[in-house]
């Protein structure tokens, strides 16, 4: 079902990103610095790269952000 993922918030904890989808039902965690969030990506700042995932927790482009 697409609505098992979605993703309702992005959360910053220390080092790490937490995504959670409805029910407040964790969907993934990555290290590095929230960037953003809608409801189908999470945008990931690592070093110089911003990474974006898609709500299962894959890279699906990243891009160079001094």
């Amino acid at each position: 079902k697409k609505e098992d993922h979605m993703i309702e918030t992005a959360i910053q904890k220390g080092s790490y990103v937490y995504v959670y989808g409805q029910g407040n039902r964790s969907l993934f965690s990555c290290p590095g610095e929230l960037h953003g969030f809608t409801s189908a990506t999470v945008s990931v700042r690592r070093g110089s790269y911003v990474y974006t995932y898609d709500a299962r927790g894959h890279v699906i482009s990243s891009h160079y952000a001094k």
